[in-house]
C-alpha cells in the first residue's frame, strides 16, 4: 500500500472547477504515483501525457485550441507530466483552460524554472498550485496506522534525520537506502539544473552543494562561497536560485524591522531532504554521536513545519532572527499581527530567550522544540 499523500484530498476538491492544477516537487518524490492514483479513479476518462516524449512536446507546442484538443483525444482529465519541457507551455495551457472548460488539466513539474514563469502571467487567476514534498511525519504516521504498524516517533525521527523521507525510504521499499540516496544525490536530482540554459560548470555546482550541506542552519555568505569556489558572487547566487527552483534546497530570510543590531541580509539554507544532504557529504552511517545533529534537527523541524503549513492551509510568514551580538531564534512565524518564535534543541541543552527580542516585539513568544514535545509542533 502506497503512502497516501495529504495534498490529494485538496487536489480532488479542485477538479473540474475551471482551474488548471499544477503539482510541483522534486524528482522521485512521488508525483507520478500521485497522478496515477488520480488516473485510476477516473478510468477511461483520464489520459497521461509524458513530456519527456518528443512527439508529445511537439504536439503541445501547436497554439491552436482545436488541434490541441484533438491531440488530447477523448476523455475528461489529462495529466501533462514534466510540463516545463514544453516550449511556451503557459500559452498552451491557457488555450485549453479558456476554450475547453469541460476538461481538467493537471500539469506536473520537477522544477519550477520555466513552468512557474510561463504559467504565471498567461494563467493569472486560472491556476491553483501544490508542492509535493518528501513524506511528512503526519503522512507517515497515518500510513503506518492504516497498515497496522506501530508508529514510533523517536525511531521515525532518527531515520528521517539520517536517511530522509523520500517515499522509497520512508516506506521501507528501498533495500539499500544508502545506494538509493547516493544515486539520487549524484546527478539525477540535478538533471534539470544541469540542463537549464546549458549550465557550464556542473563541478562548481556539486562543490557548492557540499559547502552548503556543511552550513545547514547557519547564515550563508555568498561572498565567502564565491571565494572558496573561485567564481563570481553572481554565479553563486544564480546556482543557489536554480537549486531552489529544482526543490533541492530552500532559503529562510532573516526577520528585521531595521533595528540597528539585527542582521537583515544573510539567509539560512535548508535541504528538502536530509538523506540527500547526508549523501552529498558521505555521512549515512549513523545518527549517534554526530556533531551536526543540531543542524539536522533544525533543518528537519523547519522543513516539516513547511509541509504542515501547506497541509493546514495556514498563511504564515517564516523567518529567523539574529542580532550582531549572536543572540538568535532559529525560526519565526508571523501571523495575526504577532511573532511566534521556536528554538530547536535535539538534546536538553539550556536556552535563554533573548530579552532583546521580547522587548522589541511585544506580545511575541518563544518556545523550545525538542524530541519530547515536537509532536505538538510537527503534528498538532
Amino acid at each position: 500500500m502506497n503512502i497516501e499523500r495529504s495534498i490529494k484530498k485538496d487536489i480532488d476538491k479542485w477538479l473540474f472547477k475551471g482551474k488548471l492544477i499544477v503539482i510541483y516537487g522534486p524528482r522521485r518524490v512521488g508525483k507520478t504515483t500521485l497522478v496515477n492514483e488520480i488516473l485510476a479513479e477516473h478510468g477511461k476518462d483520464a489520459r497521461y501525457i509524458e513530456c519527456d516524449n518528443l512527439h508529445n512536446r511537439q504536439a503541445l507546442e501547436v497554439y491552436d485550441d482545436k488541434k490541441l484538443r484533438e491531440f488530447l483525444g477523448p476523455g475528461k482529465i489529462f495529466i501533462i507530466d514534466e510540463a516545463q519541457r514544453v516550449l511556451n507551455i503557459g500559452l498552451t495551457l491557457k488555450l485549453l483552460v479558456d476554450y475547453h472548460p469541460d476538461i481538467q488539466i493537471i500539469a506536473t513539474g520537477s522544477s519550477s524554472f520555466d513552468l512557474s514563469n510561463k504559467i504565471s502571467e498567461p494563467l493569472t487567476g486560472r491556476a491553483v498550485s501544490f508542492t509535493l514534498y518528501p513524506i511528512s511525519l503526519f503522512e507517515l504516521k497515518a500510513w503506518m496506522d492504516k497498515s497496522g504498524k506501530k508508529f514510533d516517533l523517536n525511531e521515525s525521527l532518527r531515520q528521517a534525520l539520517l536517511l530522509g523521507s523520500y517515499p522509497e525510504i520512508a516506506s521501507g521499499k528501498s533495500m539499500e537506502p544508502g545506494d538509493y540516496l547516493r544515486d539520487l544525490s549524484s546527478n539525477y536530482l540535478y538533471k534539470d539544473v544541469f540542463e537549464y540554459e546549458g549550465l557550464r560548470k556542473p563541478d562548481v555546482l556539486v562543490k557548492l552543494l557540499q559547502l552548503l550541506a556543511y552550513q545547514v542552519g547557519n547564515e550563508v555568505s555568498y561572498n565567502e562561497l564565491a571565494v572558496k569556489l573561485e567564481v563570481g558572487r553572481e554565479t553563486v547566487i544564480r546556482y543557489i536560485d536554480l537549486l531552489e527552483k529544482a526543490f533541492v534546497l530552500f532559503r529562510l530570510r532573516p526577520y528585521s524591522r531595521n533595528l540597528r543590531n539585527e542582521i537583515g541580509k544573510k539567509n539560512k539554507i535548508y535541504f528538502y531532504d536530509l538523506g540527500v544532504r547526508n549523501a552529498i557529504i558521505g555521512a549515512l552511517e549513523t545518527i549517534d554521536g554526530r556533531d551536526d545533529i543540531g543542524a539536522l534537527w533544525e533543518n528537519f523541524c523547519v522543513l516539516e513545519r513547511q509541509k504542515l503549513t501547506q497541509e493546514k492551509h495556514w498563511h504564515r510568514n517564516p523567518f529567523f532572527w539574529r542580532t550582531m551580538a549572536g543572540k538568535e531564534i532559529d525560526y519565526l512565524e508571523e501571523y495575526d499581527g504577532r511573532l511566534y518564535g521556536y528554538e530547536f534543541k535535539w538534546g536538553t541543552a539550556s536556552y535563554s530567550i533573548p530579552r532583546e527580542f521580547l522587548d522589541a516585539y511585544k506580545n511575541s513568544s518563544v518556545v523550545v522544540v525538542n524530541r519530547a514535545n515536537c509532536g505538538d509542533f510537527l503534528m498538532p
